[in-house]
């Protein structure tokens, strides 16, 4: 997969078509990501103690990595990400304008 943890992706697909987040965690066997502010579910929540009162909190869901692109740090934009082997190290590109991400 070659979205990350703590990348900047643009979403391209569903509801949330345009929006832009950091990727909060990545579930790799199911080809998912949670992204900051997309995707957001209600969950109720009930009360742990009789004086405290239960509550609705909103939370984002996982979306498939299919339906975003990372955004490139050096020229701002969604971009295909490619890889390029340097020696022994290995480090995603950009298909855009080839900085290294």
């Amino acid at each position: 997969m070659k979205i990350k943890k703590g990348d900047t992706v643009k979403i391209i697909s569903g509801k949330d078509r345009g929006k832009t987040g950091k990727v909060l965690k990545v579930f790799l066997e199911d080809e998912r990501m949670l992204v900051e502010g997309v995707n957001m579910r209600k969950k109720h929540e009930r009360a742990k103690r009789q004086d405290k009162k239960g509550e609705v909190i909103t939370r984002p869901a996982p979306i498939s990595v299919a339906n975003a692109m990372l955004v490139c740090p050096k020229c701002s934009k969604p971009a295909r990400v490619g890889y390029q082997i340097s020696g022994k190290q290995k480090a995603r590109i950009c298909k855009k304008c080839g900085a290294e991400i």
